[in-house]
């Protein structure tokens, strides 16, 4: 990459989006088009998650060179899992699911490798970008985002404005705690949402009740399970009902703390689509009081997988002048 690459006016940015699965990165506009894409697995544990970073920005590259040359970008932003100190652009904190990742000083690492300026911010940060910028949560100003992944992540918007605390940890929301004598968690307490919530978590729940009743299936991961679920297979079933349970008892408290008036469900759980929206909300109407739940929607996300990279190009535009 070299500095012909830059151009402040250009309508197209680079938008990188690191999940404990899955990168993928795209060429996308102010408008939310997605161009061109290169995904790769993150390969958590085995591979430099960094590395992988780069790889998918120089497949990304690749393609552009063939199918738009001359091409030039305003800048890159990335959505990331884990705790990401926002004004650095570094990481501060990431779990076990992405081994070796906690300190990476992310922002500098790619601005040095492909000389444009990068934004860094955590994944449903910049997935509540895209709603608020283009999709449910447009002309709404007072949101929260849920990401139902590897783990659950949160983002919290109130007056319009996207809260990142102190230095950019606010909306941990998958370390709620729905049950404090529960499952212990990576983070160190017990009966976190991501412990039920979480693609991880489904799948693993499964596997346990299956191995309890002498059934073992080692291969089996969450698309599994919700197909088994939507199927009526009995042990699915209740998976996903201590699964719904939890959500709804965690959204409803968010409820009671932030008085939103939408609720995005977004992250690859939540690709089921209607039957889990259609429980979810009436799970949450159980769950919480009447009077601060009446007009509340609960949507799923604007575009999907997508619309973290999507969120995660939009910083270029939305803080430039930062």
């Amino acid at each position: 990459m070299t500095k012909e690459r830059f151009d402040p006016s250009s309508s197209f940015a680079i938008g990188v989006d690191i999940g404990g699965t899955k990168i993928n990165s795209g060429i996308v506009t102010k408008e939310g088009e997605v161009l061109l894409s290169f995904s790769l697995s993150t390969l958590a544990g085995q591979a430099n998650t960094v590395d992988r970073v780069q790889e998918a920005v120089e497949g990304l590259l690749a393609k552009a060179r063939l199918q738009q040359p001359g091409i030039r970008f305003k800048g890159i932003g990335v959505g990331s899992a884990g705790q990401v100190d926002w004004k650095e652009g570094s990481i501060r904190h990431a779990s076990e699911l992405i081994a070796g990742y906690t300190g990476t000083k992310l922002k500098r690492i790619l601005q040095n490798r492909f000389l444009l300026p990068v934004w860094v911010d955590n994944d449903v940060n910049v997935l509540a970008l895209t709603e608020m910028r283009l999709g449910a949560g447009q002309g709404v100003s007072n949101l929260i985002c849920l990401a139902l992944g590897t783990g659950v992540g949160g983002a919290i918007v109130v007056d319009g404005r996207l809260m990142h605390g102190n230095w950019g940890g606010a909306g941990e929301l998958g370390h709620l705690s729905v049950d404090f004598k529960g499952i212990p968690c990576v983070c160190g307490a017990r009966g976190c949402l991501e412990q039920y919530a979480s693609g991880t978590s489904i799948a693993r729940r499964m596997r346990e009740k299956l191995a309890a009743s002498s059934m073992l299936d080692e291969q089996l991961d969450t698309r599994e399970v919700i197909y088994r679920w939507q199927a009526g297979d009995p042990i699915a079933v209740d998976v996903m009902d201590e699964t719904i349970a939890a959500l709804g008892t965690a959204i409803a408290s968010l409820i009671h703390t932030f008085n939103p008036e939408l609720i995005i469900v977004g992250g690859g759980v939540a690709e089921t689509g209607k039957p889990l929206l259609e429980r979810l909300r009436a799970e949450v109407r159980l769950r919480s009081m009447p009077s601060l739940a009446a007009g509340v929607r609960i949507e799923a996300a604007y575009r999907g997988n997508w619309s973290g990279m999507i969120g995660a190009a939009l910083q270029v535009w939305e803080y430039e002048d930062l």
